[in-house]
């Protein structure tokens, strides 16, 4: 029975450092800085899209809102996942980046924030705001300049950016921060160009 040898050394010399190390992993998961930011970032998601949702079907009306109103893509679902993965990644190597209160607080006042300039935004703009670029010219739909549009020229397209960017900061996730601002600066820019062309 050689052939059982090494996994009788694994077994004795390596198994007690696994569970150790299995142990500390799962016991920074689920410490109080992780159940308060993932449960923060959970929260924030949800009342994020119900909310744009909601705001949709109370402006244009039930029937001429669908799904796509919830703001998820596959996308958005990806980076999502990848900076839960950072999160994850990050609190059981450096626990301690994660422990950054001012930093997480100063996240969750970003969000904070963010939703409020985006569904002002919303709200003042009414029947003329819409989450699909319109290329057909429609009679309810104008250009808004006053409330939050008096301040700014595109304050939904600030306020996702500031969400977004906030939900990073918050987790205290320096590479998904970085990548959130890039990717979605580029992507209202993109979004800019696309509506003033029409």
């Amino acid at each position: 029975m050689q052939f059982l040898d090494p996994l009788r050394f694994v077994v004795k010399n390596q198994l007690p450092l696994l569970i150790h190390y299995a142990s500390v992993s799962f016991s920074e998961i689920f410490s109080d800085t992780s159940i308060r930011q993932l449960s923060q970032m959970l929260l924030s998601l949800i009342f994020f899209h119900i909310s744009e949702y909601i705001l949709a079907i109370t402006i244009h009306g039930a029937s001429n809102v669908t799904l796509s109103s919830l703001l998820i893509t596959k996308h958005y679902a990806l980076a999502m996942l990848l900076s839960l993965l950072e999160y994850l990644t990050e609190i059981i190597l450096f626990p301690g980046l994660k422990q950054h209160w001012w930093v997480s607080n100063f996240g969750l006042i970003m969000i904070i924030v963010g939703e409020i300039i985006r569904k002002a935004a919303i709200i003042t703009a009414g029947r003329s705001f819409t989450h699909l670029i319109k290329i057909n010219y429609e009679e309810h739909h104008g250009l808004v300049t006053h409330g939050v549009y008096r301040l700014m020229r595109h304050p939904s397209y600030c306020g996702f950016l500031i969400w977004s960017v906030g939900t990073q900061v918050m987790l205290c996730n320096p590479v998904s921060a970085v990548a959130f601002a890039v990717v979605v600066w580029r992507f209202l820019l993109r979004e800019y160009r696309t509506r003033s062309i029409f």
